[in-house]
């Protein structure tokens, strides 16, 4: 998961406490929804938003990417449960970047059977620049960006394990 220090922005879920078990309606063995999220505390001069959920369990040398939204307005205070859906609309509220599987969309947690607990950093960044790039942005570029003009982030870690 990105490192960038203490998180000063709070990220919250009514779905799940931090640290705490997400439900299965929000994973690939539920429904697959989205679930909800709440931030507060954006800086002064906050001029974009961007949002990042990955795990850092995955047996991968790279963290899997489960879903890059950025080009998020400042006044935006979070993503109602189902906000983002698995195949990926057009939204007036976020751009879409892509996922470790490619797709523009949200990657449910899907762990690997047995593979034990895994660990889902969502984390949403305050930008004091636009994060618009050319093309359709992964992990690497949206972290670039972040170390240059990251004002403030958040952290939540939700848990997932598959018997």
């Amino acid at each position: 998961m990105a490192r960038f220090g203490t998180p000063t922005l709070t990220l919250a879920s009514a779905a799940f406490e931090n640290g705490g078990a997400i439900p299965i309606r929000f994973t690939g063995d539920g429904a697959g929804l989205f679930p909800p999220l709440q931030w507060s505390g954006m800086p002064e001069g906050t001029v974009s938003l961007a949002l990042l959920v990955e795990d850092a369990d995955a047996p991968f040398p790279r963290p899997l990417v489960h879903l890059l939204l950025h080009a998020m307005p400042a006044t935006l205070q979070g993503l109602a449960e189902g906000a983002v859906p698995t195949a990926m609309a057009h939204s007036r509220m976020f751009s879409v970047g892509r996922n470790s599987l490619g797709g523009r969309a949200w990657l449910p947690p899907t762990p690997i059977p047995g593979h034990g607990p895994h660990r889902y950093a969502f984390q949403v960044f305050a930008l004091a620049t636009a994060f618009a790039p050319r093309r359709i942005p992964g992990r690497g570029a949206l972290l670039v960006t972040a170390r240059r003009s990251l004002l403030g982030y958040g952290r939540l870690i939700g848990t997932y394990e598959r018997p």
